[in-house]
């Protein structure tokens, strides 16, 4: 049976995630600075039972204890998670990781195979095993905590908001650094709310800039929810700090037009600009994708693309680059995150401090999640095994730039070939089934 899990605590009441069902979460219940487990409703097999929230909640744990590492006070893993019966058949030596859109879920539909892949890896298989996953997406625009919701009313399966990384999640951390920002992308008002929700405390939005000046945009009209949902402010001497783009831009030509503007700005102030073209405020870019796969047939322009346009336009303005900061796949950044929160996973929950020895990461972009999977590979001391699904951007037949180690046909496939890989692996090594997670 493996050690008693260890898992700092940021209050002595907290030995475990919060459960919360996901048919009565909402709003105010993500406040709390405790890990959380979102719970199916309950109305299926898989939303019913309890292997199928053992990953989600020991990823949480670990990944709190990862971000509280300081935290002196150390509680054990509540009874019911360290009994041998819950966790004794957990892999060890493998992980999942997933991008979401075009793997799990195409414009907003679940991709049919996703719903069986999960149940494989939350123990419902030939031999019980239980496999840990994450999701490393560059998808964004909606906290964590929403996205969680999302999909685990969509795949009836318990997730934790504490194994998403998302392309804006990095950006938190600069909270500090920046306290007057301008935030672009996304529906609505959500994208200040992930912001404000990461800490930054003078968050504006181009509607703001709009309801300020119409004029700044001349060609878009607020419509009577974004005119009162935007912000009263009067910009005239005020030094916006940074710029962030959390998600996908809702109207290009306004938000370019913002941006350029800023970027040419003495010192960020709007209706000012620069002699030198030096004095402008850094710009942030969740992730780089120039496509991305919806329900239609063919993929449309996203991110990466707004990203090519801006840096296009700032040189024939000014004949000079712009220094941009993109953030997600294939970025290091997102990969070393996600290896700390998996090396956290088996140092609390084995004991043993070392990353997982394989990493199967599932991805239907070979620009950035083939990419990135195979140039982390190269020096992580992990084997991150790329898989390519054909059910999002990837068109089958084509030959892509960025070589996968595995194609298959949909996530299903994937997660039936790691499986199959491993099992191979353990009769090679002479391990037997109930040596694993011992």
């Amino acid at each position: 049976m493996p050690a008693p899990v260890q898992i700092p605590l940021k209050d002595a009441h907290s030995h475990h995630a919060r459960h919360i069902s996901s048919k009565n979460a909402t709003k105010t219940d993500f406040l709390s600075s405790s890990p959380t487990l979102i719970i199916a409703s309950g109305e299926s097999p898989v939303a019913s039972s309890p292997s199928s929230t053992i990953i989600a909640e020991t990823i949480a744990l670990a990944r709190d204890h990862l971000d509280h590492s300081n935290t002196e006070e150390l509680l054990n893993f509540d009874d019911d998670l360290s009994d041998d019966s819950q966790i004794s058949n957990v892999a060890e030596d493998y992980v999942f990781g997933f991008d979401i859109d075009g793997v799990l879920i195409r414009g907003g539909h679940v991709i049919p195979e996703a719903k069986e892949a999960l149940r494989l890896l939350n123990g419902e298989n030939e031999e019980g095993i239980k496999v840990p996953y994450i999701f490393l997406t560059n998808g964004g625009g909606k906290t964590e905590q929403e996205r969680c919701l999302d999909l685990t009313k969509q795949l009836d399966v318990a997730v934790s908001p504490e194994q998403f990384i998302c392309g804006h999640t990095p950006m938190s951390e600069m909270a500090t650094q920046y306290e007057t920002v301008l935030v672009v992308g996304g529906e609505g008002e959500k994208c200040r709310h992930v912001a404000e929700n990461y800490g930054f405390k003078d968050v504006i939005t181009p509607g703001d800039l709009i309801k300020w000046k119409p004029s700044v945009c001349p060609f878009r009209k607020l419509t009577d929810e974004e005119y009162t949902n935007s912000r009263t402010r009067d910009f005239t001497n005020m030094n916006i700090e940074a710029i962030f783009v959390f998600a996908d831009s809702r109207d290009w030509a306004s938000d370019a037009q913002i941006i350029l503007e800023l970027l040419m700005s003495k010192e960020g102030r709007m209706s000012t600009v620069s002699e030198t073209f030096d004095e402008g405020p850094p710009i942030f870019f969740a992730h780089n994708d120039v496509v991305w796969s919806t329900a239609y047939d063919l993929t449309r322009y996203g991110m990466g693309a707004l990203r090519i346009m801006i840096e296009a336009l700032y040189k024939e303005s000014t004949g000079k680059s712009i220094d941009v900061t993109s953030y997600g796949k294939p970025s290091k950044a997102t990969f070393d995150y996600a290896t700390r929160v998996l090396q956290q996973w088996r140092k609390d929950l084995f004991s043993d401090p070392a990353p997982p020895q394989t990493v199967y990461f599932v991805g239907d972009t070979p620009e950035s999640d083939i990419r990135g999977s195979n140039e982390y590979d190269k020096h992580s001391e992990s084997d991150w095994f790329s898989i390519l699904v054909e059910t999002g951007v990837y068109e089958p037949g084509t030959e892509p730039r960025y070589k996968p180690k595995k194609t298959v046909a949909n996530v299903l496939e994937a997660v039936k070939f790691g499986m199959e890989r491993e099992r191979r692996k353990r009769i090679q090594r002479g391990i037997s089934l109930g040596s694993i997670g011992k």
